[in-house]
């Protein structure tokens, strides 16, 4: 039997088209095969099973038959020319036939993205910087005094609203001399300066008093997220029924005790809270150093992209986007080229990530698997049964070996990169 016929092409970037070339005796012999199995049992009118004559088998199912082979031909043959050629495929391909005719040999062109061969800068020349925080006595205080404004009361004053005070409002909005959609409410408090609102609409509620109207013009923000509404003009009439001051907790025993803290003791609480700041602290410095590493390992190693790659990480964002809007109907899905450079930076990200586990031969460490599962199941009531859940699971399980998995790589930078130290707060870390 003659042998398989392959022309590789290398065209731009990381595009390849391979024309591969099948003999017509290949293809032919496949037929007659399973016309012969076919022909073992068929059952057509006026033959016994098994005795139907060849011919008759070949004008009944020969068609059929062939087109079946073709396709399990132009499969099995575009693997076997990947392999000869030691390509790695980066999406399927997009087949183009150019001879298919019976007693001819199959000819096409398979055109597909390869994934990119990536040599990977050296690690030890990456630089990092790893934030570090003295967390003090103020820190702490500073998080009492969020914890009281949490539990704070609202408290009915007789004078004009000021920034901070919480205001009862209805509201009316126009736009372009039409009812805004979505655009009226009834008793809503806003707090004014909280951000809740757009900018313009707290401002204005500043000097009003409970039973005062005013009517006045908000202009949305350019990025706003309704398109139609993006800078745009839009008038609201306002009438406010309520102007009331925050009035904080004392900080007695009664406070601290609403915290689980069963002494009542004021030191006890700030312990408390410092030690949920250290661990806060240290989950953040994680996490930013670990977007360090990945930033400087982008930065340090400039590689193409598979489209195919790109386009199906946008169209998983997109997905997810749409889970969380609640959105099912895809014509009301969000546009799929806002997520393309985010999907593309993660793309890239991924392939340096795996450059990096096979440079240096990480494998997932089990021992660090138990335990990343056993920290997501201890909030639960029934932390065992969670993580076994996980452990009989494998999708779950393979989501956790590759968060350990990832977490090996940032470490396994951090032992060979020059790494510094940035002074940070403990509010500037929070709020990076």
């Amino acid at each position: 039997m003659s042998e398989l016929q392959v022309a590789l092409e290398t065209r731009d970037g990381l595009e390849r088209a391979l024309r591969v070339q099948v003999p017509a005796d290949r293809i032919d012999a496949e037929v007659s095969t399973r016309l012969q199995n076919v022909g073992r049992t068929a059952k057509i009118k006026g033959f016994r099973p098994g005795k139907v004559p060849a011919k008759v088998i070949r004008q009944r199912y020969g068609d059929q038959v062939r087109q079946e082979v073709l396709q399990d031909v132009l499969q099995s043959s575009y693997s076997e020319a990947v392999a000869r050629e030691k390509l790695r495929p980066a999406g399927g391909p997009r087949i183009q036939p150019d001879t298919i005719e019976p007693g001819q040999d199959l000819t096409y062109t398979a055109v597909f993205e390869v994934f990119p061969e990536i040599q990977l800068g050296a690690v030890d020349k990456l630089k990092v910087a790893r934030p570090a925080v003295s967390m003090g006595d103020g820190d702490v205080d500073e998080m009492i005094s969020n914890l009281r404004a949490q539990r704070a009361t609202w408290e009915p004053v007789d004078r004009a609203a000021s920034n901070g005070d919480q205001v009862r409002v209805d509201f009316d909005g126009e736009h372009k001399g039409a009812p805004l959609e979505g655009g009226k409410g009834e008793n809503i408090a806003v707090v004014i300066g909280e951000g809740r609102m757009l900018p313009d609409f707290e401002k204005n509620l500043k000097g009003l008093k409970a039973g005062d109207e005013k009517s006045f013009t908000v202009k949305f923000p350019k990025d706003y997220q309704e398109p139609s509404l993006a800078g745009e003009k839009v008038v609201f009439a306002v009438k406010a029924h309520e102007v009331a001051q925050s009035v904080l907790p004392e900080l007695d025993a009664e406070f601290v005790k609403a915290f689980g803290v069963e002494s009542g003791e004021l030191d006890d609480l700030k312990a408390d809270v410092r030690r949920n700041m250290d661990r806060e602290t240290e989950a953040r410095i994680r996490a930013e150093t670990k977007r360090e590493v990945m930033e400087a390992l982008l930065g340090a190693n400039a590689i193409d992209v598979p489209k195919v790659m790109v386009e199906q990480e946008a169209a998983s964002l997109q997905a997810d986007a749409m889970r969380q809007m609640g959105i099912q109907e895809p014509s009301q899905a969000p546009d799929l080229a806002t997520f393309m450079e985010a999907a593309e930076r993660r793309t890239r990200l991924g392939l340096l990530v795996g450059a990096v586990i096979n440079e240096f031969k990480i494998e997932v460490d089990r021992e660090l698997v138990k335990a990343k599962v056993d920290e997501v199941s201890a909030p639960y009531d029934q932390p065992e049964q969670i993580a076994s859940m996980y452990f009989q699971n494998p999708n779950l399980l393979r989501s956790v070996e590759s968060v350990v998995l990832e977490d090996q790589v940032v470490d396994c930078i951090l032992d060979r990169a020059k790494v510094s130290e940035r002074q940070v707060s403990f509010k500037e870390l929070m709020n990076g």
